[in-house]
C-alpha cells in the first residue's frame, strides 16, 4: 500500500483522537525507519522513548521471537519463567523488593497510586488518601492518573474526577509543605517533566521533599515511565537525585517496542498488597517480559556510558545552533527553547521534510532518541537542525 492508501483506509477507520504527521512507517532497523515509499528517516523520537534498543534489535528480535513460539500467554493464575526472571532483575536494578506488572506507563501510574493508598489506610485510617503531584506533571489518560497530572488542559469533559488529589508548583517547597495536612498519603513526582516542557526538578527541592515524606511517613512515588530504563544516563533518574522513592514506576523504554508497565515498591508497601488487591490479565506476559529481558541485559555499563558521552556531544551542540535559547532535560531526554519567535512545531515538520523525526513538548522541540545511537547519528541531528534553523 501506498503512503496515501494507509493513510485514507487509517481516516475512516481509527478513532480520530491524535495529530499525526501524514506519514506511514512500515519498517525500521537500528536508528532508522522507513514510509511506504521507501524514505528513511533519522528517528529521534524511539515511539516517544519506547524504542529503547532502536528497531529490531537482533538481541531483542530473537528473545521475543523465541518467546512467542513457545509460550504467548497464560494469565496470572499460573507462573511463568520470564516474568519472575524479569521482576528479579528489576528488583536487583531499582533496590526495590517487589514489583508488578501492567502493559502502560498509565497502568503502573494507576497501580502505584492504589498501592500508596492501601498502605496508608491499612496504617493510618481511612481518611489518609490524598495524593499531592506537581503543576505541569503529566501521569496518564485513565481518570485517576488524569486526575494526578497537574494540567487544566487535560482535565476538561471527562468528569467527575477521582477525589483528593491536590497539585503544588514544582520547586515551591512551602506550598508543597502547606497542602500536606494529616490526610496525605503520597507525594508523586516526575524528575523531569517531559510532557510539561522537559524540565528538570531542582535537586535541592527533591532532597526537601524525599526527607520531609519520610518524617510523617507520607510514601514518596517517582514516575519513571519516561525517564526509567537509561534515558537520562543512569539506569533510573532516582540515582542523580540520590533519592530513594518507596514507589518507582516503569512503561515505555522497560519493552523496548511491546506493551508494558511496572510499579516496582519497597516490602513494607508490598505486605499490603495482597491476592485480590490489584490485577491484569496481561499484566507479566511472557513475550513482553522476554522483550524487556533484552532490553535490561542489553542495557550495561558500555550501554550506559554511550547514553552519556552522546548525550555531551548533542548537548554542546545544540547549544551552538541557530536560534536556540536553552537546552532542558537530561540526558537523551533533552528540551529545546527556541528565541526570536521560532516555533518548535515548525521545525518539527520541517525536520521531517529532511529526514530528522522529532518531538514537540509545549513550545519546545523534544528529542528522545534511542539509547543506542551513535556520535555519527548525532553529529547527522545536528547538521539537519542547523540546516532547518538557518533557513527557517
Amino acid at each position: 500500500m501506498t503512503t496515501t492508501e494507509i493513510i485514507r483506509r487509517d481516516d475512516a477507520h481509527v478513532l480520530h483522537t491524535y495529530n499525526r504527521s501524514p506519514l506511514a512507517l512500515v519498517s525500521g532497523q537500528g536508528m532508522y525507519a522507513a514510509d511506504a515509499e521507501g524514505r528513511r528517516y533519522l528517528d529521534f523520537t524511539s515511539g516517544i522513548g519506547v524504542n529503547s534498543l532502536g528497531y529490531c534489535h537482533p538481541a531483542w528480535v530473537a528473545a521475543v521471537t523465541q518467546q512467542a513460539a513457545a509460550l504467548q500467554h497464560t494469565s496470572n493464575l499460573y507462573y511463568t519463567q520470564p516474568c519472575g526472571a524479569l521482576a528479579e532483575a528489576l528488583c536487583a536494578r531499582t533496590g526495590l523488593d517487589a514489583v508488578f506488572f501492567g502493559n502502560s506507563g498509565a497502568e503502573a501510574n494507576e497501580g502505584a497510586i492504589k498501592a500508596a493508598r492501601k498502605y496508608s489506610v491499612d496504617t493510618y485510617g481511612a481518611h489518609r488518601s490524598k495524593v499531592i503531584t506537581l503543576v505541569n506533571s503529566f501521569h496518564g489518560r485513565t481518570l485517576a492518573t488524569l486526575t494526578a497530572t497537574g494540567q487544566d488542559v487535560f482535565h476538561h469533559d471527562f468528569g467527575p474526577f477521582p477525589q483528593n488529589f491536590a497539585y503544588v508548583t514544582a520547586g515551591d517547597f512551602a506550598a508543597l509543605q502547606a497542602a500536606a495536612d494529616a490526610d496525605t498519603c503520597a507525594v508523586m513526582l516526575e524528575l523531569v517533566q517531559g510532557e510539561g516542557g522537559v524540565v528538570a526538578l531542582d535537586k535541592k527541592y527533591v532532597r526537601s521533599v524525599a526527607e520531609f515524606c519520610k518524617a510523617r511517613d507520607i510514601l514518596l512515588l517517582v514516575d519513571e515511565v519516561q525517564t526509567g530504563i537509561g534515558r537520562t544516563g543512569t539506569f533510573l533518574a532516582c540515582e542523580q537525585f540520590d533519592l530513594h522513592p518507596d514507589i518507582v514506576t516503569l512503561a515505555k523504554g522497560l519493552g523496548g517496542g511491546l506493551p508494558i508497565g511496572a510499579f516496582a515498591m519497597t516490602r513494607r508497601v508490598a505486605e499490603h498488597m495482597g491476592p485480590g488487591s490489584h490485577g491484569s490479565t496481561f499484566g507479566g506476559n511472557p513475550v513482553a517480559c522476554a522483550g524487556a529481558l533484552a532490553v535490561l541485559n542489553t542495557l550495561d555499563a558500555a550501554c550506559l556510558q554511550n547514553v552519556n558521552a552522546c548525550a555531551a556531544r548533542l548537548r554542546a551542540g545544540l547549544a551552538k545552533l541557530p536560534h536556540v535559547a536553552e537546552v532542558s532535560g537530561l540526558g537523551l531526554m533533552v528540551g529545546i527553547a527556541f528565541s526570536d519567535d521560532v516555533s518548535a512545531a515548525a521545525v518539527r515538520a520541517a525536520a521531517e521534510q529532511r529526514g530528522l523525526l522529532v518531538l514537540t513538548a509545549k513550545t519546545r522541540l523534544r528529542l528522545l532518541p534511542p539509547l543506542i545511537l551513535t556520535e555519527a547519528d548525532v553529529d547527522s541531528t545536528l547538521q539537519i537542525l542547523q540546516d532547518v534553523l538557518r533557513n527557517i
